[in-house]
């Protein structure tokens, strides 16, 4: 095949694909540019989780008459006049290459007026080529409308996700934005859940509009040191020890205001909180580092969403020092409410498909399913358990059974209050107390969602509950999924929920943080494993029995019969292991018997 170049057609196509990998891609292009105009107010309105329409308004300085055609050329900016500018880039866009990959995409339509002039101009772009362009009264800013968004590229098209999926990648990403710019007011709408921001300028305020007053009101306050940007000044909002999350989601970094994703920031955060926080569990952050914008490279990668910092430890050490001592003498002594709940320990599994590496059949059937020896809240039945099952039989599936899986133990006592010691034909083995109670709940929780008579106890006061987007979205998509595990719940107004009901083994837990740490653990979800399988993996980890419980003979002796029973006993629903076996061999070798 000889060289050629490529057509206009095809290159626009390629450079869109860099650009524009998802709705949201779009929404961050058209949200950015909307800050970059000045506009006080944004207003986001999606269908269709962003591929039927996305629809971005706002009131800054909008675009000249004769400029609104030549905004859709390639390589077409009025943030950039020469190379010299890229060692300093203040403003959030900058390649001209944003709206151009939208138009060889998608279907627009921009409405906008200048300040200064008196009427507008509306123009219309079908896949790269100007159809229509007029002028049109409107008021000072611009409207643009992105409709049936990948439609000439159908192989881009179908790796879309599902539209409850691209719909929170868009409410992240407009939060993200509403936090960097608390005195613009932000307003989504999603068509089943909305955002509004007051855009006061107070942080706080926007942290409270976009969580919960709650939430904002448990946050520290983080300010800069100085006004010298030659070294990196931290600022925003972080959490106290005692509110956190079970995932990383509600960290948010910016950097000169502009929202980045990075591990070293991350980490920086987490080893501010060591020594505040359980094992596991993440602070809800915003946290913003300003510094020169000749110490910072954000022409890294077309998404604009990585930087590099010329030097990167001097960043660390800055937000690493101004978070911990913030926390050091902020941070109040704890103090007891209700009844204790731990942190779910070890929300993400080494591997997705560690847990089900050991075991050829599918473990949750609602045909094979075996309920385990606990009661309705959660207590291990010491009294209720039997020994079932053959040594050499398989089930239909031609699968292991129990007795072939785990080999019949005697136990012999309890190491740290964590770990159980006991016996086998070949050796000594240690159980995981908190791993092994996690793996019987889960499998237990699964049987009685497939039965469908889940476990549910009424609440005598119902819990009101306030929810961000994102969390609103899942319990608005995955309803059913809730009533199966034994979850009552309905819209109380606004992003305000009331829990009616519970799962019984959460009866004497705290049910509003179990259930937001459920929502935490299914936003991750929706992949490997099915929405219901988190919420379980959830609910499973906030009921077991913890680290540190001193179990008699009886319970112990219990619960190692429940792992038995289990079809997958080797791990816990997060592919944590719940059991160790030290060999009768290794034992001899240990001791120079052989």
């Amino acid at each position: 095949m000889p060289i050629r170049l490529l057509s206009d057609k095809v290159s626009s196509m390629i450079a869109a694909g860099e650009v524009i990998e998802r709705p949201a891609s779009v929404v961050k292009e058209l949200v950015e540019n909307a800050l970059d105009a000045g506009a006080t107010e944004i207003s986001v309105e999606i269908r269709g989780g962003g591929v039927e329409q996305i629809r971005v308004a706002d009131n800054g300085i909008g675009i000249p008459q004769d400029e609104v055609g030549l905004a859709f050329q390639r390589f077409a900016t009025s943030k950039l006049s020469d190379a010299s500018d890229l060692d300093a880039i203040p403003t959030l866009g900058f390649r001209g290459e944003a709206l151009p990959s939208i138009a060889s995409v998608a279907r627009i339509s921009v409405v906008t007026r200048h300040t200064g002039e008196e009427s507008g101009t509306r123009l219309e772009i079908d896949e790269g080529r100007i159809t229509d362009e007029q002028r049109h009264g409107a008021s000072q800013g611009t409207v643009m409308t992105v409709r049936q968004l990948f439609r000439n590229v159908p192989a881009r098209r179908k790796f879309l996700r599902t539209t409850a999926t691209e719909t929170s990648h868009i409410q992240t990403l407009v939060t993200r934005y509403a936090l960097a710019y608390p005195e613009v007011r932000f307003s989504l709408n999603t068509g089943n859940a909305s955002l509004q921001t007051p855009g006061s300028g107070s942080l706080r305020e926007a942290v409270a509009a976009i969580h919960s007053l709650n939430v904002a009101e448990n946050m520290l306050g983080i300010g800069p040191d100085d006004e010298d940007l030659e070294r990196p000044n931290v600022s925003g909002l972080v959490s106290q020890p005692a509110l956190s999350r079970a995932n990383r989601g509600y960290m948010s970094f910016f950097v000169n205001r502009r929202w980045v994703q990075s591990r070293m920031l991350g980490y920086a955060l987490e080893q501010a909180y060591h020594g505040f926080l359980k094992e596991r569990r993440y602070p809800m952050a915003v946290v913003n580092i300003a510094l020169d914008y000749d110490q910072v490279d954000v022409n890294v990668h077309p998404s604009k969403t990585e930087v590099r910092f010329r030097s990167g430890d001097r960043v660390f050490s800055a937000i690493q020092h101004a978070v911990r001592s913030t926390l050091t003498a902020h941070s109040p002594v704890p103090e007891i409410r209700g009844a204790e709940v731990g942190s779910p320990a070890y929300p993400y599994a080494p591997s997705r498909d560690s847990s089900r590496h050991f075991w050829p059949i599918e473990p949750f059937n609602a045909a094979s399913a075996t309920p385990s020896a606990v009661d309705g809240n959660g207590e291990i039945a010491s009294d209720a358990l039997q020994d079932t099952g053959s040594e050499t039989s398989t089930d239909d599936t031609g699968g292991y059974t129990h007795r072939q899986t785990l080999p019949m133990l005697r136990v012999l006592g309890q190491v740290q209050t964590t770990y159980i010691a006991a016996e086998g034909p070949d050796g000594m083995y240690l159980i995981d107390q908190h791993a092994a109670h996690e793996r019987v709940m889960f499998e237990r929780i699964k049987a009685d969602a497939a039965s469908g008579e889940p476990q549910s106890q009424s609440l005598m006061e119902p819990l009101t509950i306030e929810l961000n987007p994102i969390q609103q979205e899942l319990v608005e998509t995955h309803q059913q999924v809730f009533a199966n595990l034994g979850l009552l719940l309905e819209p109380f107004g606004g992003n305000v929920y009331v829990i009616r009901a519970v799962p019984g083994i959460l009866v004497d837990q705290d049910p509003a943080k179990a259930f937001i740490d459920m929502l935490d653990e299914m936003a991750q979800g929706g992949d490997v494993e099915t929405w219901s399988d988190r919420a379980a993996y959830s609910m499973a980890c906030h009921a077991a029995i913890r680290a540190g419980k001193v179990m008699t003979h009886a319970e112990m002796t219990a619960l190692t019969r429940q792992l038995e029973q289990c079809h997958q006993p080797h791990t816990c629903p997060h592919g944590r292991p719940t059991i160790i076996h030290l060999s009768g061999t290794r034992l001899e070798r240990e001791f120079g018997r052989r």
